[in-house]
């Protein structure tokens, strides 16, 4: 898949390891979106015996350092994600109230003199019952705004298969793959295989609202 720089009226979806190790979300290191990513799918959704997928924990409560997000328009009367009947909320801010509960390989390199380490989020929805609608990542451009030509709206199926990689390492090492153009690990090809091809639009940058949330105490069982 090839990344154009033109607006996109929504976030292009990306459905393949390769999708996601050529939007350079989270690249170079030592940004931390893609290991936040693989904290996510790994330890944050759960999946039942008919594939629906879950949220481990309420984000509401503000626990990891989810907060609020308000897709609001810019002054080109534009906003970064489609409107939903549910709330977007934020996921990666390092300093937001709750981010000490992230685990450690995830905080290690946040420098507060270093803002690029600490740009990229994760933005999510919360339906009722846990279930959550779409899982977007995404980038800061400066202090207050996200690149629209950084956001992308990754598809369940990739967020399967990296749920399904045993460890963070095996996880980079397959994105490091994909680089190469070497094959992933046999035991993830059949995964791979029945990834389909979507495509989405984008649009444009809308303004961070870093509004902290509560801390609260995950009631879930996943750390």
């Amino acid at each position: 898949m090839v990344y154009q720089k033109e607006m996109k009226t929504m976030p292009e979806k990306i459905t393949t390891m390769r999708d996601l190790n050529e939007c350079g979300f989270g690249q170079p290191g030592p940004r931390h979106g893609l290991k936040l990513l693989y904290w996510f799918a790994k330890d944050c959704i759960w999946v039942n015996d008919d594939g629906d997928m879950f949220l481990a924990c309420n984000p509401a409560e503000g626990v990891f350092g989810f907060h609020l997000f308000e897709n609001r328009y810019t002054k080109r009367k534009e906003k970064l994600l489609p409107d939903v009947n549910f709330h977007y909320y934020l996921l990666g801010n390092l300093n937001s109230p709750g981010a000490n509960m992230l685990p450690e390989y995830i905080k290690k390199h946040n420098n507060s003199m270093h803002d690029v380490n600490n740009a990229d989020r994760l933005i999510v929805t919360d339906h009722e019952q846990r279930k959550f609608g779409n899982i977007y990542l995404t980038t800061h451009n400066d202090q207050s705004n996200y690149d629209p030509n950084a956001t992308f709206h990754i598809s369940r199926s990739l967020l399967k298969i990296i749920k399904s990689y045993p460890n963070l390492e095996d996880f980079l090492q397959g994105l490091e793959d994909e680089t190469s153009n070497q094959p992933a690990s046999v035991a993830f090809v059949g995964l791979y295989q029945m990834v389909q091809v979507e495509s989405e639009k984008r649009i444009d940058v809308t303004v961070d609202t870093d509004t902290p949330s509560r801390n609260c105490v995950c009631s879930c069982t996943i750390l």
